[in-house]
């Protein structure tokens, strides 16, 4: 059976690798849009964050199996239709992720100086369609609207000594603007209390300990909650104990820490949690170009937990700030007329992966079920549709009987349209150079941001 993936982060290689491992006979090939692979893996997670982009090598594994391959510069939707794709292969898995983000429906929101936390996180991790975003950073308060790990990720780029960030694969561009920035207050910002945050206890902590930093959180924002989370599962628990003992901790007792590392007395930056406030306009500068401040409901909880909902007071306050980031989630986009696909969730309908009135079409991680939890989460929902795949060809569902050109097909008609693909062997190049320009500099890897120049580099 031939089988092909689209999307090249880690949905779709444990896609591929579930069914490269067991089905012994199934080839798989990869389509993705950049010329480089590995999706949010690259391009999501924080320079900082450097064990967590560890599964590229079992990525890189099934890449280089002799039943895989790897074909980038390819947009599917565009270059070659999903119809087309089903005309080469028993089966088609849609593994392409979430390419937007959410938007907050409120005036202001496209003044100059507020972004999507999506497009600042692929402005420092080099993505090519964020490259020239030029965040202002300008200002001395920086207002983040969510409160999840992505938010979190925000906060401590904009707050972490540059003497840390030289050390990673940050963009060489966005460190050169870091090194600028005279950002040294950060507030993130949630429509809901203490117990509905969505961040986890190793980034709270690692924000907690953050180097020449001091947390700013309000005690009586946790009243109470002690007693609150008696019952609350563990994780949940342990992570409101965090943010109480912070609340708690007098000023005076960090700063000991903060001067053995930064040299200085108390520490010059700061950040801090604000619980019930709903945004309702971004505030202009006189001029009506910049933003200066964010305008905000105050809200009370209904219901408890995870379900609580925000509902306004009537009462607003206003908050100055000169630049806005909103971090209230990404957003699938639908990919081909052909495809079904809910606008409403954001997602393509279907079950354990099959999409809806579509046979031999599949789909996988966060444009199957929504773009929320980590890699280990997309793992185990990618097998599953791989899993789903595999019963569809055990039971016949998929006709094997009639042999499929695969790529062979597609590379004419690629070729008829003027698209050049690159190969797992392209990008080992593109990797190689990226590793030694970034040896030369004392980082892991500098990475290519103009996809020109990589399509150069390996003489496309």
């Amino acid at each position: 059976p031939r089988v092909c993936v689209v999307g090249s982060g880690p949905a779709g290689f444990y896609t591929a690798q579930h069914l490269l491992k067991h089905h012994s006979e199934a080839q798989v090939d990869i389509y993705e849009k950049l010329p480089v692979p590995f999706g949010l893996v690259r391009f999501g997670v924080a320079p900082d964050h450097p064990e967590v982009k560890n599964v590229i090598n079992s990525f890189t594994q099934t890449a280089r199996s002799e039943r895989c391959a790897y074909h980038g510069n390819v947009t599917v939707g565009r270059d070659v239709t999903v119809a087309e794709l089903q005309q080469a292969y028993h089966a088609v898995v849609l593994s392409y992720g979430a390419e937007d983000n959410r938007v907050l429906g409120i005036p202001g929101e496209n003044l100059s100086g507020v972004y999507s936390a999506r497009a600042f996180v692929g402005w420092y991790n080099g993505l090519p369609e964020n490259r020239d975003l030029k965040p202002n950073l300008s200002c001395e308060t920086a207002l983040i609207l969510g409160h999840g790990n992505v938010a979190l990720d925000v906060a401590r780029i904009l707050l972490t000594p540059l003497q840390l960030l030289r050390k990673t694969d940050i963009t060489d561009c966005s460190l050169a603007a870091l090194a600028c920035s005279k950002v040294k207050r950060v507030w993130l910002v949630g429509r809901r209390g203490p117990l509905q945050v969505a961040f986890t206890i190793k980034e709270l902590r690692e924000m907690i300990n953050l180097p020449g930093t001091r947390p700013v959180l309000n005690p009586d924002d946790f009243t109470g909650l002690e007693n609150a989370v008696k019952d609350a599962p563990r994780p949940r628990k342990r992570l409101t104990e965090l943010m109480i003992k912070t609340a708690l901790e007098k000023p005076g007792e960090k700063t000991v820490k903060v001067q053995a590392v930064a040299g200085q007395a108390a520490a010059p930056r700061e950040w801090g949690l604000k619980f019930q406030r709903s945004p309702q306009e971004v505030l202009p500068t006189a001029d009506g170009k910049q933003a200066r401040g964010v305008r905000m409901a105050l809200t009370r909880l209904e219901g408890s937990g995870d379900s609580a909902k925000a509902v306004p007071t009537g009462d607003v306050e206003e908050l100055e700030c000169g630049l806005v980031l909103s971090s209230i989630g990404y957003r699938s986009l639908p990919l081909d007329p052909a495809v079904p696909f809910d606008t409403q969730r954001g997602i393509i309908p279907n079950s354990s992966g099959r999409v809806d009135g579509v046979p031999g079409l599949y789909c996988s991680g966060w444009v199957k079920r929504g773009p929320t939890g980590v890699i280990i989460t997309t793992m185990n929902d990618s097998f599953d549709t791989a899993q789903s795949v595999l019963e569809d060809l055990q039971a016949g569902v998929l006709d094997v009987s009639t042999s499929r050109e695969g790529f062979g097909a597609v590379e004419s008609i690629l070729r008829s349209r003027g698209v050049r693909p690159v190969s797992f062997s392209d990008w080992e190049k593109i990797d190689a150079t990226e590793v030694a320009r970034g040896k030369a500099a004392g980082k892991p890897r500098e990475k290519i941001v103009d996809p020109q120049e990589m399509l150069q580099l390996i003489g496309h």
